[in-house]
């Protein structure tokens, strides 16, 4: 995973000026982003409109697109000092979405 290798990289650099780097890796947001994403795909695909987010939810285990507070939360907490001894984390925060 890249964004697993530049994170840790970045934390490496930075830790000598106190500084913390981690990143959120999203699932299925449901956004308008989403919303043109699934469009593309489905084209490309040969899907209706839906039909390929629709067929993605189906492999996360809590059964729903995620939301954006969702990730809220956690960029909450790594921007506050209660998050001030982790770095360098890659954090999947998709619902338990599982790609076969």
């Amino acid at each position: 995973m890249r964004a697993r290798g530049l994170t840790q990289a970045a934390a490496m650099e930075w830790a000598e000026h106190n500084i913390t780097v981690n990143a959120y890796c999203p699932g299925i947001v449901g956004t308008d982003m989403w919303d043109l994403i699934d469009e593309g795909l489905g084209q490309h695909e040969g899907l209706q409109q839906g039909e390929d987010i629709e067929k993605n939810s189906d492999l996360i285990a809590l059964g729903r697109v995620e939301e954006p507070d969702d990730m809220a939360s956690f960029v909450s907490y790594v921007a506050s000092h209660d998050s001030d001894y982790v770095t360098g984390q890659s954090v999947m925060i998709d619902g338990g979405m599982q790609f076969s």
